[in-house]
């Protein structure tokens, strides 16, 4: 992801973290009653659930978040996405995603080597935790490192199959080789999962015409 990007993923946690802050506990008290908020036909009740999730849940919770990233409700698939990424920065592990916050601090003051390394001792600390990978994919790639962010990427997808972020991701880094197909696939496979990805939905839009325009038909 590009750093505007990080921006707005972690401004959009920031909004739900504050929302979760302004929640009574008593809305949802139990895991049960957020499971079963879930399904439930008010979007008020979703809300409350999703919220729950982003404030006591764990990794694997966010698949079933996951589901309601296509919900009717606009301000919930927003929730809903903010509270995936929450979830995903979870390695049950406190000083690994204290340690985790201190490399995306690093690298959204533009200190890509610095992060790179504080996202290395995540990944020797914790190699089953799908985030530091991806996060140290995604300095690399601001660094320019296409190969090893693509390595990175790789080792995300094998422990999280559905993270859009990398799917995305990989779509940004073969745009930058000019393998426009290749981007498209992967930017079609993060769409599938997050529909709520406007700047990736554009940027299919724009590969399609480019390959159109090339005499080519877009796969």
């Amino acid at each position: 992801m590009k750093l505007v990007v990080i921006r707005w993923v972690l401004l959009s946690i920031f909004g739900l973290l504050a929302g979760v802050a302004g929640a009574q506990e008593q809305d949802v008290r139990s895991r049960e009653q957020a499971i079963a908020g879930l399904s439930s036909a008010n979007v008020g009740e979703r809300h409350l659930a999703i919220r729950w999730f982003a404030r006591s849940g764990n990794f694997g919770d966010a698949d079933l978040l996951i589901e309601h990233l296509a919900d009717e409700d606009d301000a919930l698939r927003a929730d809903a996405e903010g509270a995936v990424w929450v979830l995903w920065s979870r390695s049950g592990d406190a000083e690994i995603d204290k340690l985790l916050r201190g490399g995306i601090h690093d690298m959204n003051q533009g200190h890509m080597a610095q992060a790179v390394d504080t996202f290395t001792r995540v990944i020797e600390r914790k190699p089953d935790f799908a985030e530091g990978w991806n996060k140290r994919a995604t300095a690399y790639y601001l660094m320019d490192d296409l190969d090893q962010s693509l390595k990175d990427c790789d080792e995300v997808i094998k422990r999280n199959p559905r993270h859009f972020g990398a799917l995305s991701g990989y779509g940004l880094i073969y745009i930058k080789r000019g393998e426009l197909e290749h981007a498209l696939e992967y930017f079609e496979r993060a769409l599938a999962i997050d529909p709520n990805l406007r700047g990736v939905e554009e940027s299919i839009e724009l590969i399609r015409y480019k390959l159109r325009k090339e005499g080519k038909e877009a796969t």
